[in-house]
């Protein structure tokens, strides 16, 4: 079976174990599976959104190979194919790490990043809502590499199911307890810490846990639970209004410097 059929497959069975066992063994208990903003973040979001911009990058690398032609140098053609998934798994995780703490820290960066953000119900589908900017950054420097150094064509579609099962299960409302393996390998343990309110600058890594531990980003409490999620501030609904919110005149310099205090008295960021 080719990538093309099998990748689908995988994504699909992915997010129908996912959902599965966010019924069966849910974190926060009482969490809708249609919840506020769900058919926003499946259709457009997850569908539209992602086939649209998959044309825009796609057309935009063939470009960049055809006018530099680097692709036929096939730097990284003999090595084997799970050799080059490695190599760009490892490579794009660190600069996820890397970039992801710049958009919490830089501002106008940040207006890229803040729709992921606004979900108040962090589950399997959280992870689809990101704004089409930071898609074309992050996309384009993931799949730009892959043609350029002449890797093997399966090697793009076995990294983008990759990324879309993992993205499923680190949002996911799972109650996972994975233990050790927590501090290598990134999950829903740590990751809905990032998305928590009373929390700040911490847990940018996606599918390797190791960065933030490496870094001093890490934050790993065993003995309380996220009070919630979100913004502290107003996000709006809909998927137009949710791109154009980025492009709003007041500035989010607020949202990054000073989080605002929640009912507990914890301090709510983003």
């Amino acid at each position: 079976m080719t990538w093309e059929l099998l990748s689908p497959i995988i994504i699909v069975a992915s997010a129908v174990v996912i959902v599965t066992l966010e019924r069966l063994f849910p974190y926060d208990k009482g969490q809708k599976l249609l919840r506020a903003g769900f058919w926003t973040d499946l259709i457009w979001y997850g569908l539209i959104q992602s086939y649209l911009l998959g044309l825009v990058i796609t057309a935009f690398i063939r470009y960049i190979d055809s006018t530099t032609g680097l692709s036929r140098l096939q730097l990284v053609s003999d090595w084997p194919v799970a050799g080059q998934l490695f190599f760009f798994f490892i490579t794009h995780d660190l600069y996820i790490y890397l970039f992801h703490r710049l958009q919490h820290n830089v501002p106008w960066l940040w207006r890229t990043h803040e729709a992921h953000h606004s979900v108040r119900d962090v589950d399997w589908m959280a992870g689809t809502r990101s704004h089409p900017l930071e898609i074309i950054i992050n996309q384009t420097i993931e799949f730009l590499p892959i043609a350029l150094l002449g890797a093997a064509p399966e090697v793009a579609l076995m990294k983008a199911t990759l990324d879309a099962s993992w993205g499923m299960y680190i949002h996911s409302n799972i109650n996972v307890r994975s233990g050790a393996l927590q501090y290598v390998i990134n999950g829903p343990e740590m990751h809905r810490w990032h998305h928590a309110l009373d929390i700040y600058d911490r847990n940018f890594s996606t599918k390797l846990a190791f960065w933030d531990f490496l870094f001093g980003t890490a934050h790993f409490p065993r003995d309380r639970k996220p009070t919630g999620y979100g913004l502290a501030e107003g996000f709006p609904d809909g998927y137009f209004r949710q791109v154009l919110w980025a492009f709003r005149r007041s500035a989010p310099e607020a949202q990054l410097d000073a989080p605002v205090a929640g009912e507990n008295g914890a301090k709510q960021a983003t």
